[in-house]
């Protein structure tokens, strides 16, 4: 089963991109990184979703799990 997922990605055209794989269109976009971290993060939460955030140059920067983590951390 995949996983579900939210990505906070750059945009080509600049800005920055909340986009969920596999979807057609953008969840949202936004002038600045941290806007879309903000905003992606609350979708993310209410969806129950890992959210993932990428640099300028794709890199993974951060992750979160919002969902129903099939290996939490011991302790």
């Amino acid at each position: 089963m995949p996983r579900k997922e939210h990505h906070v990605v750059p945009n080509s055209n600049g800005g920055w991109n909340v986009v969920k794989p596999g979807s057609q269109r953008v969840s949202v976009h936004t002038d600045t990184k941290r806007e879309a971290i903000d905003q992606g993060r609350k979708i993310s939460q209410n969806q129950g979703t890992e959210f993932v955030i990428h640099n300028r140059n794709g890199k993974i920067s951060g992750s979160d799990s919002h969902g129903n983590d099939p290996f939490p951390p011991k302790g």
